[in-house]
């Protein structure tokens, strides 16, 4: 369906929900007026966030994590990032998706929890990163676009992206308090604790999350193989002998489960460690404005099944893999003149992965567990990175400002694999299978691929006015292979059988991009523009089929689009929003598409909001993706294209109630028309023991879905 075929389609419904809203809402629109006017700002809380959260700067987005979303109240990091212009997330089941942004997954986009560093442990990447995010238990997000940053770690080509915790200084004893709850279609439940208290030499803060839903259906009414249950526990405790003092020493326990329809193996285990130690010192003297310190640790232990969470066939299989990653991070802020800035540091980081497996054979999921658990443990891969880097912000005498920087990264990642597959019993062999799918001994085993990459950008902010600014930068960016990218097979492997590692031959991404952008505010009229152009040497592209399946090449690519959003104050209580996202990738070295890049996508969307209640409609309308190449596409196991995808229109609305200046209810109906369809990212579905979805398709998005969310703090 072409996206003028939605537009039409859908543009009745709109239309006459919105007129239908406006007759219900201007009636009392008069007497609710004042009342707004006049209410204090702390009776001010978030609105529902209908479209999209707007940008800060062309370059950078910044949004209130715990402020109620449609779709539905996200339940992790990935499904909270799609609200966001530019993001997509390549759906696996009810929770746990990759993220993509601007045509970019894995490690190409930095993922920190609040400074840390965190990799998931799963070589079919069941656990990204955004896996251990439990959005509402954060702060503030921050998206970062473009290679545009140098101080939060390597690499990061297509962004970073900040998940953190605030923190406030008591004045005098007291405590802070959030807590919301989540209701919605096909059993889903969230609920949250937040508590801290504290007073001027001493804080404690605990964070305690949960939550869970079952198999969601299509809009056809088809289950799909997707139930989840998640939960987590923070702590903090901290000292603040003055303003200018913070110690703080955190830490998270974490666990779940989660069905996927993209596969012959379910998550039965997401448990994750983690330990922090961050120290603040500000004002130290004219010269050193702040220094901050870190160190962390966070271990996951993560183990995949075909028996836990669904029933298997004649022979059951488990693995269980984990991952420790510690690192660290020094960093000072200088003033070296009243105009000019300068952030210097290091940061360092290990990865340590490694795994054990069930017997192959076994027929009973005790027996698969017991012979796992009584394997010892194979290091497959260590990683390790030490960096250091410089970013220099000069304030101009109009205003504007020039930012810079430059970082160097020595990367090391050391082979331990002693098989390229099925490992045998004991591990240091190749397990004997007949067929294609008989593993060879690695040929990189015992190796270790050594690189020294820089990076760097240049940057002007600039402003015509109060109320127009804009930015241009160039920045370039040298990203090393990741544990995924580097356990692949090389392109000599003609077949699985013969398969080579890619280890030493594989070169690092080398990528130079052009950040443009402006924002403005008019009248009643506010918006954000941001365009990139970019140019990818040795992108490293994985094939997926035909077989061998995981092959790594490097390829040269370009890659240019934009984001944008608009907002129309109508009245005072009336607000309508819009919002787009492009991107379009070139395979240069292939003269094809470049593979798994979304299509373009608009978000429209109307509010009332007068502080007392709250009505929403959002409507998202999906082009068409006709560009594709089929068999190729990033780490993800088996994510790749498989075709073109037709476009879609979803229509959704919400409202709110705010009882009292502390409480927010908010309710809302996602897909109200109860529409079939699948995003273009999506995974690949995996035939599972009764459910209905077919193998190799596209799974399938949730049917019509209400939900409910009750916010409390003070």
């Amino acid at each position: 369906m072409k996206l003028s075929k939605i537009i039409i389609a859908s543009s009745i419904s709109v239309l006459a929900f919105l007129l239908q809203l406006l007759m219900v809402t201007s009636s009392c629109a008069d007497s609710r007026e004042s009342k707004a006017t006049d209410a204090p700002a702390a009776y001010e809380l978030e609105p529902v966030v209908i479209t999209a959260p707007a940008m800060e700067t062309p370059l950078e987005v910044q949004f209130d994590p715990k402020a109620a979303q449609q779709p539905i109240p996200p339940q992790d990091g990935a499904a909270i990032l799609k609200t966001v212009p530019g993001f997509s997330v390549i759906r696996k089941g009810g929770t746990d998706g990759d993220p993509v942004f601007r045509g970019m997954s894995g490690s190409r986009l930095g993922i920190l929890l609040d400074g840390q560093q965190i990799f998931g442990g799963c070589g079919g990447r069941m656990d990204p990163p955004t896996a251990y995010v439990y959005p509402d238990s954060y702060d503030r997000v921050t998206v970062l676009k473009g290679p545009q940053n140098v101080t939060s770690g390597p690499g990061y080509s297509a962004g970073v992206v900040l998940f953190e915790r605030e923190f406030e200084r008591f004045e005098r004893p007291g405590i802070r308090f959030y807590a919301d709850v989540v209701g919605g279609s096909f059993g889903r439940h969230d609920e949250i604790g937040d508590i801290t208290a504290g007073n001027q030499s001493f804080y404690v803060r605990a964070i305690g999350t949960n939550s869970h839903s079952d198999d969601y259906k299509d809009g056809d009414g088809r289950k799909v193989h997707s139930n989840y249950t998640r939960w987590s526990l923070n702590g903090a405790i901290g000292w603040t002998p003055d303003k200018d003092t913070r110690l703080e020493l955190s830490g998270a326990k974490s666990d779940g489960k989660a069905a996927y329809a993209d596969r012959g193996m379910d998550g039965s285990k997401f448990a994750r460690n983690n330990a922090a130690l961050k120290f603040e010192k500000k004002n130290l003297s004219r010269l050193v404005e702040k220094v901050e310190a870190q160190l962390y640790y966070n271990y996951v232990d993560h183990v995949m099944d075909n028996y836990s969470l669904r029933t298997p066939g004649a022979t059951v299989m488990a693995m269980n893999v984990d991952r420790r990653t510690t690192g660290g991070r020094l960093a000072a802020t200088l003033g070296l003149a009243a105009q000019t800035k300068l952030i210097v540091g290091a940061d360092a980081k290990q990865e340590v992965h490694s795994y054990r497996d069930s017997k192959l054979g076994l027929t009973s999921g005790d027996a698969a567990t017991a012979n796992y658990l009584g394997k010892g443990r194979i290091e497959d891969m260590r990683l390790d990175q030490i960096g250091l880097f410089g970013e220099l912000a000069h304030s101009l005498a109009s205003g504007d400002r020039l930012v810079g920087g430059l970082r160097v990264d020595h990367h090391k990642a050391r082979d331990g694999r002693f098989c390229m597959g099925i490992p045998d019993d004991i591990g240091t062999g190749c397990a004997v299978v007949s067929g294609p799918m008989a593993a060879p001994m690695s040929d990189t085993h015992g190796m270790t691929d050594r690189r020294t990459l820089p990076s760097g950008f240049i940057r002007y902010e600039g402003s015509i006015s109060r109320n127009v600014t804009w930015v241009a930068g160039l920045g370039h960016g040298e990203r090393f292979p990741d544990y995924w990218e580097h356990g692949k097979l090389d392109p000599s492997s003609v077949t699985y059988a013969t398969g080579k590692s890619v280890l030493m031959n594989l070169k690092p991404e080398k990528t130079t991009q052009l950040d443009v952008g402006g924002s403005w505010k008019a009248g009643e009229w506010s918006g954000s523009l941001s365009g990139f152009y970019n140019k990818i040497v040795d992108y490293i592209l994985i094939r997926w089929m035909p077989a061998p399946s995981g092959v790594a090449r490097n390829i040269d690519a370009t890659t240019y689009g934009f984001e944008g959003d608009l907002a129309y104050r109508l009245s005072p209580a009336w607000t309508a929003t819009a919002a787009v996202a492009y991107v379009h990738g070139n395979n240069d070295t292939d003269d094809k598409p470049l593979a798994q890049q979304q299509p373009l996508e608009f978000r429209l969307g109307a509010q009332y909001d007068n502080h007392v209640y709250s009505f929403g409609a959002l409507w998202r309308i999906v082009a068409s993706q006709d560009r594709f190449d089929v068999g190729s596409g990033n780490i993800v196991m088996n994510g790749m294209d498989i075709g073109q995808t037709p476009g879609f229109g979803v229509f959704s609305i919400n409202a709110g109630w705010r009882p009292m200046k502390n409480a927010l209810l908010t309710a809302g109906i996602d897909n109200l028309i109860d529409k079939t369809y699948a995003e273009h990212l999506s995974r690949t579905g995996a035939a599972a023991p009764g459910y209905l979805v077919p193998a190799n398709t596209r799974i399938n998005e949730p049917g019509r879905t209400f939900w409910v969310k009750a916010t409390y703090t003070f």
